[in-house]
């Protein structure tokens, strides 16, 4: 473990690109360290490497396989105390703006203009001391069952997260992919119960999904909706998977899910239209993919959720954390719960800023 991480850190000496990255419940964790600088893109996802795409498809960057060096190691467990200094702070201005938009959101929906809309927000804190190769293995520590990940490119940035949402899982002509929807704060108990609203916003996104399916792929599996936890969050899930028609590309299927009704809204161009005229702010890769690509020849995608971009100033101790989270918004949402459900999803990316072995 000390020799795979002491390879991180020096590729982040270099200015190297690198991604660490350990998958939903697995012990190995796998790095790719590139061995130049170069920033290569994905073209036609025959390519095989480390994929890195933005919300809204512009820039799919690549670590690729034949470029990078591939190390492994097995996840260690270690009890880590969560100092909690700044998970509940507030910022009145903050919730106001987040609160209007949502308010725009329903307006839109009345409207008719969508039946969804997934709206965000962008948080930044200061950071001292910061390592990035620790916050690394906080995040590993406290979402084991999650896609946990760390991605350096001199060129495009440093993020990391632990994602629950799975976007493509593929084998040949094999598929599978979830719908991940709703939202509700964990209170100790497994047993959750789910208001109308979540309830509605998981079948749109399920619904979508298989519509959009059934163009490119044959024997449709969609499991009965089930609960997921995923940190301090619960979340509705749905599993679907086919089979791809022999017409049907990797491309195709990428390009039909992303971005799914759970980032983006109902229908897809209106909801993302209204997202970038009224967000204000550049999603960048929050909301977009990324994970491996045809490799092994097999491809294992995830949704870039429960992120946080590093903006580093002249020394790695000197940092500002970028968080972004999003809600579901239907016509029976309620602005002052939305802001509360976006500070519950703060919470997954601020616990690792407030860790220590």
């Amino acid at each position: 473990m000390k020799q795979f991480l002491d390879k991180a850190k020096n590729h982040l000496a270099q200015n190297l690109p690198f991604v660490l990255y350990k998958k939903p419940k697995e012990t190995n964790i796998t790095g790719l360290f590139q061995k130049n600088d170069t920033l290569f893109a994905v073209t036609d996802f025959t390519e095989k490497g480390f994929v890195f795409a933005s919300f809204d498809g512009t820039k799919i960057v690549l670590i690729p396989e034949k470029e990078s060096e591939i190390r492994n190691t097995v996840f260690q467990k270690t009890e880590i105390v969560i100092q909690e200094k700044t998970l509940n702070l507030s910022d009145e201005t903050a919730q106001n703006q987040f609160e209007n938009l949502v308010k725009k959101g329903i307006q839109a929906i009345e409207n008719n203009e969508f039946k969804k809309v997934v709206l965000s927000r962008k948080e930044s804190l200061n950071l001292t001391d910061f390592d990035l190769i620790t916050a690394f293995q906080n995040l590993v520590q406290l979402y084991p069952t999650t896609f946990v990940y760390c991605f350096y490119h001199p060129k495009i940035g440093t993020w990391l997260g632990a994602t629950p949402e799975q976007l493509l899982k593929a084998n040949d002509a094999e598929f599978k992919t979830i719908a991940l929807a709703g939202t509700q704060k964990a209170t100790g108990s497994n047993e959750v119960v789910w208001p109308k609203k979540e309830q509605e916003e998981q079948q749109f996104v399920t619904d979508y999904i298989v519509e959009k399916l059934k163009n490119v792929a044959s024997e449709l599996v969609v499991s009965i909706p089930y609960s997921l936890k995923a940190g301090s969050i619960w979340h509705i899930k749905t599993d679907i998977s086919g089979r791809l028609n022999s017409s049907s590309s990797l491309q195709q299927v990428i390009q039909l899910l992303h971005p799914t009704p759970a980032v983006c809204g109902f229908p897809k161009d209106k909801s993302k239209a209204f997202i970038l005229e009224n967000e204000k702010y550049d999603r960048t890769f929050y909301t977009g993919f990324l994970g491996e690509l045809n490799m092994g020849d097999k491809t294992d995608l995830f949704v870039n959720l429960r992120c946080m971009e590093i903006e580093v100033a002249s020394k790695i101790a000197l940092a500002q954390a970028h968080l972004f989270m999003g809600c579901g918004i239907t016509k029976d949402s309620i602005p002052e719960k939305e802001w509360e459900e976006s500070k519950n999803k703060s919470v997954t990316m601020k616990k690792i800023l407030d860790c220590r072995f």
